[in-house]
């Protein structure tokens, strides 16, 4: 059995002598070689996703202002920030609406004109204090003018995610785009292959304190994500039919750059932002390498008709992505188109880069201070009030 180390492994990356593939390149590499002349050869597996992740936002420090300034409401752009933090602190959400402009501009809107170092009009009030006594100002910041901006994301990278379609005989506008009637279309949105919690289903290398590819710059994984919920149906090869894990990241905004990390508009839903993220996977032995292999007509998703009102919706087909990658399912007998809303084209150009900034030792590999859980109790808002105790 074939044992290495993180720090076998970046010692190789530091002497330019390990080998890299990205996840779609592995596969391939697989077929010729067999898992354990593979296992042998590569040292790491690039893996990466480019889609729409609506629980991001960026924290904000604007500075101190002369005379000073409690700021207990804050808008940027005209999309309000929350400012309960300290003074000069803010966190603007991705999803968030401009009080002017509604749907057609937010808070992504706001991060990405920050990162092409755009000048992005600040509002303040406060109720003033005597060490705070201004209450209120209106001036301009940008990327370069104020102390730190960094993306901090609640729930990003789901390790797998429903495809949707509407049975309904009316246009539905949701996070999963436009749903043409009467079964019209079906959207989905994950890389399949090459996206990082699919190619370590178990979470044995990606966990807290993992260095990644985010938004054009370096990151970390911060903490699970969100809504993390492993404890999904998987199939024999541990990959979970239901969306499963997520992630927490963080990362640098003055560092990344606008062509992984742009702002979306859903036609009558709202904003959201898509992201780019790369991760890299050690390869620590063949079960990890075999993982790694996975291929799309191996991952599978559930069809959710999103016509029902109900977050217990029935799954009307289970479908894998080799299917839904060729452009039409068949759903009740009928042949339906089928879109992703991530992109595949540009989760590979980053899985690309990854390997060449792994290769050059640029970017080195860090080892998860805490392992991401494999258990989890997921909850349910109960609408009708609960009790109060």
């Amino acid at each position: 059995m074939i044992k290495k180390s993180f720090e076998e492994i970046n010692e190789k990356i530091k002497k330019g002598k390990a080998v890299i593939v990205t996840a779609d390149e592995i596969i391939d590499l697989v077929a010729e070689k067999g898992i354990k002349k593979a296992a042998q050869e590569v040292d790491v597996v690039t893996t990466a996703t480019f889609g729409p992740m609506c629980s991001s936002g960026a924290f904000l420090n604007f500075g101190h202002s002369d005379p000073p300034i409690k700021m207990s409401k804050v808008w940027l752009n005209d999309v309000p920030a929350y400012a309960g933090i300290a003074a000069v602190d803010a966190y603007i959400g991705a999803t968030e609406l401009s009080e002017t402009k509604g749907m057609e501009y937010g808070g992504a809107h706001v991060i990405e004109d920050l990162i092409k170092g755009k000048n992005v009009k600040l509002h303040a009030k406060s109720y003033g204090t005597d060490c705070y006594p201004l209450k209120e100002i209106t001036t301009f910041i940008n990327k370069k003018n104020i102390n730190q901006a960094f993306l901090f994301n609640p729930r990003n990278a789901y390790q797998n995610y429903a495809a949707a379609t509407n049975s309904s005989d009316k246009t539905l506008y949701t996070y999963m785009g436009t749903l043409l009637p009467d079964y019209g279309n079906v959207t989905y949105s994950t890389s399949g292959q090459l996206s990082p919690l699919l190619n370590d289903p178990e979470y044995r290398t990606i966990g807290i304190g993992t260095r990644i590819f985010i938004g054009g710059a370096q990151g970390y994984v911060a903490w699970e994500g969100t809504q993390h919920n492993p404890e999904q149906n998987r199939g024999t090869n541990k990959v979970p039919i239901g969306a499963a894990g997520t992630l927490t990241l963080i990362g640098d905004l003055k560092q990344m750059n606008t062509n992984f990390i742009r702002a979306a508009v859903y036609e009558k839903y709202g904003i959201s932002i898509f992201i780019g993220i790369g991760i890299p996977i050690p390869i620590l032995d063949e079960d990890i390498l075999e993982k790694t292999a996975i291929k799309d007509s191996q991952i599978f998703t559930n069809v959710y008709d999103y016509s029902v009102q109900s977050r217990k919706r029935p799954a009307i087909r289970s479908v894998s992505y080799e299917e839904l990658r060729s452009g039409t399912i068949k759903l009740n007998n009928k042949k339906v188109s089928t879109a992703p809303l991530s992109s595949l084209k540009v989760a590979r150009e980053i899985a690309q880069i990854l390997k060449k900034q792994i290769a050059k030792g640029d970017f080195v590999l860090t080892q998860p201070v805490a392992h991401l859980p494999l258990k989890n109790k997921m909850n349910t808002l109960d609408i009708r009030g609960g009790k109060d105790e």
